[in-house]
This record gives structure tokens, C-alpha cells and sequence, in this order.
């Protein structure tokens, strides 16, 4: 049994738990003891059950909800934040201790390799360039197409997204990724936020962005274009991480019948989610409902 311990490089907890089974089928506490290298006070101390704490009964509850409630997309360090804004005095580490325990595991992105180069649109340059933290609101705004999977086929969503806030301003589906789809992305936009002119809106060198109907219907709106470089999804980094979001954090966990159940919740994960419960690290960990109420205030 001692070599065959030291083959199976257990931890102490794990030796721990051997050596109470070990103890239980018969085995004596020395001879366990000597060849687990455990010393006896401590396999006595650790075999006493512990009495349950109540401020520790409590934590756990709270890490349980607050992962259900924020449906798994949480690690220690949003759920440190979030704990200690609800007035829990605790920190990183002992919540990675709580998750561990109580086996819970939030949900994580797939790694993605981006190029760094590409050709600049012969349409609109980049005004952008990657200038993606303004300090008002209304002011530079982003979009992008991305494409989910429904039992019905395909569905595709455009985005805007304000990049003073991160705020996902407005949406639109469509069956066809087409250029009516981000017309309607774009307007709703304007109808919502009403804006002055001189917003700068960023996006790829999509046909639908380099059509000429999108880009009269700017015009129209008084917004100047802005277009990244071919193929370079860190020109567009904003709206990308948004995608990638929705997709770690929702889309890839759900099997969608009908495109209609998909458009429900993903709505559902924008508007009640994105925009106002989940905390932005860019926003010094606020969501970007609250930063621009923040920003409304101080103004």
C-alpha cells in the first residue's frame, strides 16, 4: 500500500478521504497513517465532522443562485463583484473554493484566432480605427451579421452596438442575411436613440454594408461610414465579443425547433440579460444600462 500511494499522487484531501474509507474497512490508524504520510492528529482532527457555519450556509446559497440566475455565465471573479455589491465581505479565492465545491462551472468561450491584416475597403476608410472607447454616448456606434441555427434553417441577426456604453441599441432577424436586414438594424437605431448628426457607424465590408442602398441610406440618416479591413475582425472587436457573448453564453447551450423560438430568446438574453444585469469589465463592472444612467447623472 505505500508504494501504490506514491504512484497515485493523491492530495491531502484526497488522502484524507482514503484514509477514512482505509479506516472504515478495518485498517488501523498507524499502519494507514505511516503509509499515507498523514500525521495521526491530523487524520483524527480531520475525521471529526465540522459543525456548518451559518454565514457559510448562507454564501453558498447566494453562490448557487447567483449562478442560476446569471445562467452560468459568471466565474469568480463577476460573482466576487456581484457577491460584494449585495454586501458579502468575501474574495476571489474562497468563491473559486464555494464554486469547486458545490461543482459549479461557468460557461466558457471556444478559442478563436483572428488575422491582423487585410485591405482596406476602396468604399469608406476606416475612421474608426479601433477607436472603440468614446466618451459619450451616440457618438460612434458598430455592427455585425451573425448567423443561427434553427431547425428551420438558418437565422440571421444584425446588430448595433454604441461603443461608449456597449449597449446593444437595436436589433432586427431576418430569414436572408440581405441588405434589408441591416436597413432595419440601422433605423430602428435612429428611431431609438434619436441622435445628432455626425454619428460614425462601423462596420465590415459586408455586401450588405458596401451596398449602395445601405450606404444611401446613411446618407439619408446623416451618419458617416466607417469600414474595417478586409477579413480583420479586430477592427470590428466590439461588436465581435458581442456575437461571441451570445453564442459562449447562450446560443451554443440551446437547440432551437423554430426560428421564432430562437428570436425569443435571444431577445431574452439582450434586452433583460446584456443590456442591464450582466457586468461589463470595460464599464468598470457595471452593465450598460447602469453606465449610462451614470453617465446621464454626471452630465
Amino acid at each position: 500500500m505505500k508504494k501504490g500511494v506514491s504512484l497515485l499522487r493523491y492530495r491531502n484531501e484526497q488522502r484524507q478521504q482514503v484514509a477514512l474509507k482505509l479506516k472504515k474497512a478495518g485498517f488501523s490508524v498507524q499502519h494507514i497513517c505511516r503509509c499515507f504520510k498523514l500525521a495521526r492528529s491530523s487524520f483524527y482532527f480531520n475525521a471529526k465532522p465540522k459543525p456548518l457555519k451559518p454565514d457559510e450556509i448562507r454564501l453558498e446559497a447566494a453562490v448557487k443562485h447567483l449562478h442560476n440566475e446569471m445562467d452560468a455565465t459568471y466565474g469568480s471573479r463577476r460573482m466576487m463583484i456581484e457577491l460584494n455589491h449585495q454586501g458579502y465581505r468575501v474574495g476571489r479565492y474562497k468563491i473559486r473554493r464555494l464554486m469547486r465545491k458545490c461543482k459549479l462551472i461557468a460557461k466558457r468561450p471556444r478559442l478563436h484566432k483572428y488575422p491582423w491584416a487585410g485591405k482596406a475597403s476602396i468604399i469608406v476608410p476606416n475612421h474608426l480605427n479601433r477607436q472603440f472607447n468614446p466618451e459619450q454616448l451616440n457618438t460612434h456606434w458598430s455592427g455585425d451579421i451573425t448567423y443561427i441555427r434553427t431547425g428551420q434553417g438558418w437565422l440571421y441577426l444584425a446588430v448595433i452596438v454604441d461603443l461608449c456604453s456597449r449597449k446593444i441599441i437595436s436589433w432586427a432577424f431576418s430569414d436572408k442575411p440581405n441588405t434589408e436586414l441591416t436597413m432595419r438594424a440601422i433605423r430602428l437605431a435612429v428611431n431609438k436613440r434619436e441622435p445628432l448628426t455626425g454619428i460614425i457607424f462601423h462596420s465590415d465590408q459586408g455586401a450588405q454594408y458596401t451596398s449602395e442602398s445601405f450606404q444611401q441610406c446613411l446618407r439619408e440618416l446623416g451618419i458617416q461610414p466607417s469600414m474595417s479591413r478586409a477579413g480583420n475582425c479586430l477592427d470590428n472587436a466590439v461588436t465581435e465579443r458581442v456575437f461571441r457573448s451570445l453564442k459562449s453564453e447562450r446560443v451554443n447551450y440551446r437547440r432551437y425547433k423554430t426560428r421564432q423560438e430562437a428570436k425569443v430568446d435571444i431577445i431574452d438574453y439582450i434586452e433583460p440579460f446584456y443590456n442591464q444585469k450582466r457586468r461589463h469589465h470595460k464599464l468598470g463592472n457595471i452593465s450598460p444600462v447602469e453606465y449610462e444612467m451614470k453617465l446621464m447623472k454626471s452630465a
